[in-house]
């Protein structure tokens, strides 16, 4: 397993100056006085997700703060074998990363359910996001972290492990055929998915997983209005509609949208079709 090395200018500071031998009782007091200083300056330096939390009505604890900053530094890590991320920079991944996958809280607006104790699915989650952003926020909720990439499923077994998230089960598998199997079938309040596929596409791999009230959220960008038309069809047919679609009001994510589908009926056994076909052709 790889290790966190990140650099640590309190420590740094000590092994570079020169002291007198100290008693134990200094020792722990010196180390509990770094701990709690280290803590603090790692907050701090998550001022961009801490505002954006609180602007969600998501406040953070210490704890929390401290899990965003572990997921982080375990990513980057590993992001240095396995492609996970091409984004690592400590700002724009607190924007493009945490805040984006925080902001489907926008979403769940009205739902009975939301108040953190739901099954969630997060479908093709490369890193685990936004599911493990997500859990973290509601440690509640139950959480299954689906992608087909193994490389990917190992990075994710061992930052759960980590961050000692609960309640995450994590599979390595297709969404065509983990749709099928009726442990998963229709047993999410919340299913969301940030692949970048078409609407009709991504409803297919979404609604099947659904219960009847629950929602799939699907990330978007702007000018979206002609796949929300191409894709209305294949939504009845799965036994969804169009509820609503969101726009992200946080500094960095303007363009950003959740296009968000609510399950009103059963998806046809059908559905999912084989693995590749919802994406080579779309229902229409």
């Amino acid at each position: 397993m790889f290790q966190n090395r990140a650099f640590n200018p309190l420590k740094h500071q000590r092994e570079e100056s020169s002291h007198p031998p100290i008693s134990s009782s200094t020792r722990r007091s010196d180390s509990s006085t770094t701990a709690h200083a280290l803590c603090y300056h790692e907050s701090a330096m998550m001022d961009r997700l801490i505002e954006a939390a609180r602007q969600l009505s998501l406040p953070l604890n210490e704890h929390q703060l401290q899990q965003f900053q572990t997921y982080y530094d375990q990513l980057v890590d590993w992001n240095r074998k396995v492609n996970l991320t091409a984004i690592t920079g400590y700002e724009e991944f607190q924007v493009k990363h945490f805040t984006d996958s925080l902001s489907i809280i926008l979403a769940l607006e009205g739902a009975k359910w939301a108040d953190g104790n739901f099954a969630l699915l997060d479908i093709g989650t490369g890193a685990g996001m936004p599911g493990i952003p997500l859990k973290i926020a509601h440690p509640r909720a139950r959480l299954v972290l689906l992608d087909s990439v193994a490389k990917k499923t190992a990075f994710l077994q061992h930052v759960v492990g980590e961050l000692g998230l609960e309640g995450v089960e994590i599979l390595t598998q297709r969404a065509e055929e983990t749709g099928h199997l009726v442990e998963y079938r229709e047993a999410f309040e919340l299913v969301v998915c940030r692949a970048v596929s078409q609407l009709a596409t991504v409803a297919e791999l979404t609604l099947p997983f659904c219960r009847i009230g629950g929602l799939a959220v699907i990330p978007k960008k702007e000018s979206i209005e002609r796949e929300l038309s191409q894709a209305n069809r294949a939504m009845g047919i799965l036994g969804g509609y169009l509820k609503t679609v969101r726009q992200v009001p946080i500094k960095g994510l303007e363009h950003h949208l959740l296009v968000v589908l609510e399950k009103t009926s059963p998806t046809p056994p059908a559905y999912p079709r084989r693995p590749g076909t919802p994406a080579k052709r779309p229902l229409r």
